[in-house]
């Protein structure tokens, strides 16, 4: 049942978050970033009882029909809401906190140089702009934006936006 209520509340973000979307029924059948949830939470729930193989082979089929690659690993908090999600691509040991978005062709990635946590993690109500490149085990603070085509190679402090690597621009 607690999937199920789940499922609906990332469904409901979706049409709240997206003005394209006129209903729920409507995110439910043609939204990949819906899809890909459905996905995930599955793949994720095998990855935590170690049937690893079944996990990689749902994640891979979730690639396959949606174009965005989310590795079972990674850990999803609730109302995701990925916008135009072909190219993204978010990996094993990446966190992403409550009530985030992130856009089309954007990598959660590695650096290639961390062994164990290789991945960032993203406060609650951080928006990941098109095109961007967070990588490396760092932290993204709460209500954080990345602008477009940005790559964020350090920790970024919260309701910091970012519009260029290491450029933040603070609100105050």
């Amino acid at each position: 049942m607690k999937f199920l209520k789940e499922i609906y509340e990332d469904a409901k973000n979706i049409m709240e978050k997206d003005p394209a979307s006129r209903n729920i029924l409507e995110v439910i059948i043609l939204y990949s970033g819906f899809h890909i949830l459905l996905f995930h939470r599955l793949a994720h729930f095998l990855y935590k009882h170690k049937l690893l193989f079944l996990a990689r082979l749902i994640s891979q089929l979730g690639r396959f029909f949606t174009g965005i690659e989310i590795h079972p690993g990674a850990t999803i908090g609730r109302k995701l809401f990925i916008d135009h999600g072909m190219g993204i691509v978010i990996g094993e040991t990446a966190t992403i906190g409550d009530n985030c978005t992130i856009y089309h062709n954007s990598t959660l990635g590695g650096t290639g140089k961390d062994k164990y946590k290789r991945h960032p993690d993203l406060g609650n109500n951080v928006m990941i702009g098109a095109g961007s490149k967070v990588l490396g085990p760092i932290k993204l603070g709460n209500n954080v934006k990345i602008g477009a085509n940005a790559t964020v190679l350090t920790d970024i402090p919260d309701n910091a936006t970012v519009v260029k690597c290491n450029k933040i621009i603070t609100k105050s």
